[in-house]
C-alpha cells in the first residue's frame, strides 16, 4: 500500500517538474516595455438620459461629461411634493464630489393625505 502512494506521488512530482513556472518580473527601467502609468488612456466620456413617463408620474434624468479628473454633471427628478430636484456637481481631481442641490416649485400636499403611518391593506388574488 506503501508503494502505491510513493509511486503515485512520484510520478505527480514527475508531471510537475516538467512544466517551468511562469515569469511575472516587473520590467527593468530602460527597457522597451511601457510602464503601467502608460498602458491606459486618461477617461473621457459623456452620457445623457432621461424618463419622461406622464401615466405613472416619473420624471428625472442623468447627464455626465469627464475629461481626464474633470467631471461635471447633474441630474434632476420629480418629487412627491410637486417640487423639482436639480443637483449639479463637479468632481475636479482629488476635490471631491461638490454638489449645489436646487428646487423648482413649491411643496404642496394633499389635504387628504394622513401625516400618520398606517400600513397597507392585505391584497389577496
Amino acid at each position: 500500500m506503501n508503494a502505491k502512494v510513493l509511486l503515485l506521488l512520484a510520478v505527480v512530482a514527475a508531471a510537475f517538474a516538467d512544466k517551468p513556472s511562469p515569469s511575472y518580473n516587473v520590467p527593468a527601467p530602460g527597457s522597451d516595455s511601457r510602464s503601467y502609468e502608460d498602458s491606459f488612456e486618461a477617461p473621457k466620456y459623456e452620457f445623457q438620459w432621461s424618463v419622461d413617463d406622464s401615466e405613472s408620474g416619473n420624471n428625472y434624468g442623468h447627464q455626465e461629461a469627464r475629461d481626464d479628473e474633470h467631471t461635471q454633471g447633474g441630474y434632476y427628478a420629480d418629487l412627491p411634493d410637486g417640487r423639482k430636484q436639480n443637483v449639479k456637481y463637479v468632481v475636479d481631481g482629488d476635490s471631491g464630489f461638490l454638489a449645489e442641490v436646487t428646487y423648482e416649485g413649491e411643496a404642496r400636499y394633499s389635504s387628504e393625505e394622513s401625516r400618520e403611518y398606517s400600513p397597507p391593506r392585505p391584497t389577496y388574488a
